[in-house]
């Protein structure tokens, strides 16, 4: 009886820890930019913002029916966001997709410094200083960019600065499969 009772205070820790290490080992495995969103397949969240612009204009998710487009979760403190602003301007200049934003928890005078400066590529950033819309769109940190697909339905999640091998590799063709698909 002696000798169970200590083989089983041998066994139930290095069961535990057999499990603890196999959890962090397939945790260190996954890609914190792949997180997983429940609103893939979804249709948007209903919102409507203020434009950080003017905020006589709104931007809802009745702007995005009926075209494929881009939601960029962004702000003026926010470091990544400046990584990928180039790219936002690239792809808003080449006029392949209409980007609009969301500014997350972010003042209105420096979210508005952050354009003036910087450039614009947005049709209409919505101004979310509160975070409610970007907490409905499971926005978790800045940037984060959602692909819509013209029926306002959620097709891709992106956390993380967008960039040139990004969107050539996987966003780009994405996004011409989805404006070929009829409405």
């Amino acid at each position: 009886m002696a000798a169970r009772r200590k083989l089983w205070v041998f066994l139930v820790p290095l069961a535990l820890f057999l499990v603890l290490f196999g959890f962090m080992f397939v945790g260190l495995g996954l890609n914190p930019r792949e997180l997983p969103s429940p609103l893939i397949g979804k249709a948007v969240p209903e919102f409507r913002l203020t434009d950080v612009q003017d905020d006589r204009k709104t931007f809802s998710s009745a702007d995005l029916l009926g075209k494929v487009s881009l939601i960029n979760a962004w702000a003026s403190w926010c470091v990544s966001c400046r990584q990928e602003h180039h790219v936002l301007m690239h792809l808003s200049q080449q006029l392949q997709i209409p980007i609009y934003g969301i500014n997350w928890k972010d003042e209105r005078v420096d979210a508005l410094g952050w354009l003036q400066g910087r450039g614009n590529p947005y049709l209409v950033s919505g101004h979310d200083l509160a975070g409610t819309v970007g907490i409905e769109f499971g926005v978790i940190a800045t940037p984060e960019t959602f692909l819509v697909d013209k029926k306002g339905i959620i097709r891709h999640k992106h956390t993380g600065p967008l960039s040139m091998e990004l969107w050539n590799n996987e966003l780009g063709p994405l996004v011409e499969q989805l404006q070929s698909e009829s409405s």
